[in-house]
């Protein structure tokens, strides 16, 4: 389909540029900018999913003139394009100053020496980049005018993405915050329990579920256009659906749960810290 196809391009870059990373940091089993990459992936596949025409036109097609101005775009791909660059350019580098600060990642501590697992995670971190910002992808592939104009609904949508984008840099602001005054030996608290902290366990991932969520629900006014497939609303609601499922089951809460467990085994106030805070959603189970 059409609409698919017009993926191509940001797809290949995706792979593209995280096979050079790979091939650059595999061999220096270095994964000190893995999440940067992931940013720089999000980034660069966001671009050219908005100005591949342009550059197909300009550099294939030797057709003279220069790249049209950014404010030619749909205001729709504008909100889009600027949330995720905002939020990708956050979150890579923060992460990529908390892993040079820590001397490393120890999520990659025994997969960085096996060269065949720590290149399926560069290439797998190409995926995550185009599932995640599928939404994003699809709208930037339209041409602008075909674009429907914003509503009510479109604006509670970036809403969302706003109240959540604040909900998680807070939450990562209240433990730098923390562990800073810890250092300093202001306080010997073992685990954070203040702020957000204190009606989620996992206030950041929270903050992640609800950016995406956002982003999703700003795509869908496009998607839901007859020049989208029937169904890809639903087909792109992987993103905050992957997002949930990835922080909540797999690569956050369980490894965050389980080392806390460990380290605090028979500690009376973790114990009653997970018997009275959700684990993830405020509102939600304690389990």
């Amino acid at each position: 389909m059409a609409a698919f196809s017009r993926l191509i391009p940001a797809a290949t870059s995706a792979y593209v540029l995280q096979t050079l990373l790979a091939m650059i940091f595999v061999p220096q089993q270095n994964e000190k900018y893995y999440d940067l990459g992931g940013a720089a992936g999000f980034l660069s596949t966001t671009y050219i999913s908005l100005y591949y025409p342009a550059l197909r036109a300009k550099f294939l097609d030797g057709k003279p003139g220069p790249l049209p101005s950014i404010m030619s775009f749909a205001p729709r791909q504008l909100l889009l394009s600027a949330a995720l660059g905002i939020w990708s350019m956050r979150l890579g580098s923060f992460l990529a100053m908390r892993a040079i600060k820590a001397g490393g990642d120890s999520r990659f501590d025994e997969v960085k020496k096996d060269p065949r697992r720590f290149t399926f995670f560069w290439l797998a971190q190409a995926t995550w980049v185009l599932l995640v910002g599928l939404p994003v992808y699809m709208v930037n592939s339209l041409p602008p005018n075909l674009h429907p104009a914003l509503g009510i609904r479109d604006f509670a949508a970036f809403g969302l993405f706003a109240g959540s984008f604040l909900f998680e840099v807070i939450a990562d602001r209240q433990k730098t915050a923390w562990r800073r005054a810890k250092d300093a030996k202001e306080h010997n608290e073992k685990f954070i329990t203040s702020g957000l902290w204190s009606i989620s366990r996992h206030p950041n991932y929270v903050g992640e579920v609800g950016i995406w969520t956002g982003i999703w629900a700003l795509a869908a006014g496009t998607l839901q256009t007859a020049h989208f497939p029937l169904g890809t609303v639903a087909l792109t609601a992987a993103s905050p659906l992957f997002t949930w499922f990835l922080v909540r089951n797999v690569s956050g809460v369980p490894p965050l749960e389980k080392a806390g467990d460990k380290k605090f085994a028979g500690d009376k106030k973790w114990e009653e810290y997970k018997k009275n805070v959700p684990v993830f959603w405020p509102w939600g189970s304690k389990d």
